[in-house]
């Protein structure tokens, strides 16, 4: 689609259509996202051009608490300090915030708490010592971005608390039950020690983040629908609990066939169970498209009645999800990220370097306000 234009200006320019400029103004961003992540992809954890042995493990597990830390600072807190600042100071500010967290956190938990107990030392083969303090992030993605998207900072904000403590107190309380999350599904799953864990790490990351695409999709691309209509405060809050686990629950058991049927049979045999894994696969790209949507795009459309615009968003997103999920694995992983092979015709981890453009998409559209685009970002917007 290409944007239509207006009479040249007085400085002889054509302006660009407001009803156009969103469009514009989303595809500036996704190719500065993209450049972004593919050229310090290739100098960080790209397993031919980069000089450091970071893939996948330990980049991965400093990935998931960085994107945890901007939930923390970003969604929870709604950057407070950080939004005293002037851009770039504010952008560059957040992202030296989020890289000491990541990999302090990444660290102390390998070769502190490692010293400790094993399931965590760095020496684990594969890196899955890295992988076991970092799975707690995946129960994090879906826990405190709930009481942001579905809860609307409930009870907090109803208490009369401001930031930042509403988001410190948020940070604080949730994560009690995200805690229990992962000692009863996902510590056990790579545990040395456990004999009969309730669920195999690939079953986890399959299911969990199937909730934690129905936490986003309901929380951003639907408007909080259906939530919303039991209330508010409380009521929603609960009904969203009970209903983001159970539709993510059965997402989960529909999203394994599909993915299926889009690796192959071939690719499904050789996978194995590690199959039921990849839901979560798909799942990231799915949610890189709707964190990109809402913030980049508007959440378009949003001139339709009824729920005219929560279907074409859904279905549309859905959409670009499978058709990214089948680029990366079938071309991308291999001949531009130069991943190595996990079945025939297929190589990568969507949950490495999607998780990554997730993470640009989060520092550059919302931690730098889109710096450099403002000339085309729509007054809407």
């Amino acid at each position: 689609m290409t944007a239509t234009v207006d009479a040249p200006t007085s400085s002889g320019t054509p302006s660009i259509q407001p009803s156009r400029r969103w469009i514009l103004f989303g595809v500036a961003n996704l190719v500065i996202v993209l450049i972004l992540a593919l050229g310090s992809w290739f100098l960080l954890a790209d397993p031919t051009t980069s000089p450091w042995s970071f893939y996948p493990l330990p980049f991965n597990a400093a990935l998931f608490w960085a994107i945890l830390f901007v939930v923390f600072i970003g969604f929870n807190c709604e950057f407070a300090g950080f939004d005293r600042l002037l851009q770039p100071v504010r952008g560059l500010a957040i992202m030296a915030a989020t890289t000491v967290f990541s990999v302090a956190v990444t660290w102390l938990l390998a070769n502190g708490l490692g010293s400790l107990y094993p399931d965590f030392t760095a020496d684990r083969e594969g890196g899955i010592g890295y992988f076991a303090g970092a799975l707690f992030v995946l129960f994090g993605f879906g826990t405190w971005v709930m009481v942001v998207l579905n809860w609307k900072h409930w009870p907090w904000i109803a208490l009369g608390m401001k930031q930042p403590l509403v988001g410190l107190c948020e940070i604080a309380f949730v994560a009690v039950p995200t805690l229990a999350l992962y000692f009863v599904f996902g510590l056990p799953s790579v545990s040395l020690s456990a004999t009969n864990p309730v669920m195999t790490v690939d079953a986890v990351l399959g299911w969990f983040y199937c909730i934690v695409v129905v936490v986003i999709l309901t929380g951003q691309t639907l408007d909080n629908w259906p939530w919303r209509v039991f209330g508010g405060g409380g009521r929603t809050a609960l009904a969203a609990t009970v209903g983001n686990f159970a539709l993510g629950t059965g997402l989960y058991f529909v999203a394994v066939p599909v993915v299926k049927a889009l690796l192959g049979s071939a690719a499904v045999a050789e996978l194995g169970t590690v199959v039921h894994q990849f839901p979560a696969q798909l799942g990231v790209c799915w949610a890189f498209w709707m964190i990109l949507w809402a913030n980049a795009f508007g959440n378009k459309p949003t001139g339709f009645g009824g729920g005219v615009n929560l279907v074409v968003r859904g279905v549309f997103t859905f959409a670009l999800a499978v058709g990214t999920f089948l680029f990366y694995y079938r071309f991308a992983a291999e001949h531009i990220l130069h991943e190595p092979a996990v079945a025939d015709g297929l190589h990568g981890n969507a949950l490495g370097f999607v998780d990554w453009a997730v993470l640009w998409t989060l520092f550059y559209v919302v931690g730098f306000q889109s710096l450099g685009l403002g000339k085309l970002k729509p007054e809407s917007q």
